[in-house]
């Protein structure tokens, strides 16, 4: 039996306030765990409009149709508009996702920062990123976060180490083919090896599932509040459907770290590249 991860990543403001409730309500329905990537600092999705000179960027927007899926206060905070504070806020949301079995990691502190300037920050300043995240984590549901998935699968070695000081028991920081070591910092990887919605489509995403259904390799859904709790909500629980009559086992993403044969994975330094469908390089 395939085990199949969903990696719920909370960019957003409005993926936090709205998109979580509505994707624990379709887990609910389909009787399933999820591991959710919490973004718990402020919300500076305004500064995004400097991307929009990047062809790709914009040409994802429009692909995507981001107005519809993150709404037009997205476009203004942190420039017009207070950056809102996204994870810290909803501390009830979140400590309801333990409560009903559902793992709950880290994702960010300041997403927008990590996302457009990681390469350009300096240690210290990513010590204090992951110092203020696994703080607020720990603040909220009184257990220390045992995953860390870096926003956008962008990560460098600088971050590596800081990740690796920072007590995780497991790192989903990229979207290789299969889990392995990352040879920076000696940490488990489980990558996310399938396609989200916005890359693939919705047939896209049910076509990697049928393929690798009878695949011996975790399988990692990447899946965004904004999306599949938003426009997709529909479309996601037909997704798990059809996953689950395809006989897949869903399990936290924690769970599949602790039980993980970690002595025949391969240990090798982070890659990057270009994933389809995506507007940045990202670790591979």
């Amino acid at each position: 039996m395939t085990v199949l991860v969903l990696k719920v990543d909370v960019d957003t403001f409005r993926g936090m306030k709205e998109g979580v409730p509505r994707i624990v309500r379709t887990l609910g329905k389909c009787s399933v765990p999820a591991s959710f990537f919490i973004s718990f600092g402020p919300y500076r999705s305004g500064l995004a409009v400097l991307q929009l000179m990047r062809p790709k960027f914009l040409i994802k927007m429009i692909r995507t149709n981001a107005p519809a899926m993150y709404g037009l206060n997205t476009a203004l905070y942190g420039t017009i508009l207070p950056a809102p504070i996204i994870g810290k806020r909803f501390p009830r949301t979140i400590k309801n996702l333990v409560d009903l079995g559902h793992e709950v990691a880290c994702h960010a502190w300041d997403h927008r920062l990590w996302q457009d300037w990681l390469f350009l920050m300096g240690r210290q300043s990513i010590d204090r990123w992951f110092e203020k995240m696994v703080e607020a984590c720990i603040s909220i549901t009184g257990i220390r976060p045992m995953g860390f998935g870096a926003p956008g699968w962008r990560i460098n070695k600088k971050a590596l180490r800081s990740a690796g000081a920072s007590g995780f028991a497991y790192l989903s920081s990229s979207r290789a083919e299969k889990p392995y070591i990352f040879k920076e910092n000696g940490m488990l990887e489980i990558p996310s090896n399938l396609p989200c919605i916005e890359e693939a489509g919705v047939a896209g995403v049910l076509a990697e599932l049928e393929k690798n259904a009878a695949s011996s390799i975790i399988q990692v859904l990447p899946v965004h509040a904004e999306v599949e709790g938003g426009v997709y909500s529909k479309a996601f629980e037909n997704i798990l459907n059809r996953a689950l009559s395809l006989g897949y086992k869903v399990n936290r993403m924690s769970d599949v770290a602790s039980d993980l044969d970690k002595s025949g994975l391969e240990s090798r330094p982070i890659k990057q590249g270009i994933v389809a469908g995506r507007a940045f390089k990202c670790a591979v």
